[in-house]
């Protein structure tokens, strides 16, 4: 019995191969491509907006920074240009502000601000990416 149950078992499966390259072979329909549609960002909260832009007078990032002119940093119309809303972006900015870096505006540092509370500072970038105004 077992030496039966061998062959019927590789002959399924042989019958399975071929029966599944005549689905998907040359001749084969292919299923339509079904495109994924681009994630939208949600908008900024009003009031996270207006607390950023609250916050941001408060802090000393205007001694580097203005609104549409580019100072020792970039101006924030020039940073939200090139980060467009997103969860994503504001991660990425609060950890540049309160970690600092360089390198993507030139040579110049940022300054870290490891005093700022992480709220506040997502706030702040909430301000500065509703900026942008494509």
């Amino acid at each position: 019995m077992k030496r039966l149950a061998i062959p019927v078992f590789l002959m399924m499966l042989l019958m399975g191969n071929a029966y599944a390259q005549t689905k998907t072979g040359a001749g084969a329909k292919k299923a339509p491509a079904i495109k994924a549609k681009p994630a939208i960002a949600p908008a900024p909260k009003k009031e996270d907006v207006e607390d950023g832009k609250v916050l941001l007078t408060k802090s000393d990032c205007l001694a580097c920074h203005k609104v549409d002119t580019k100072v020792v940093g970039p101006a924030y119309m020039d940073v939200a240009r090139k980060y467009p809303y997103s969860v994503a972006n504001v991660e990425l900015l609060s950890n540049k502000i309160i970690n600092g870096g360089s390198g993507n505006w030139g040579a110049v540092p940022m300054a870290a601000h490891p005093t700022l509370a992480a709220a506040d500072v997502k706030k702040m970038v909430a301000y500065i990416l509703s900026l942008n105004t494509k």
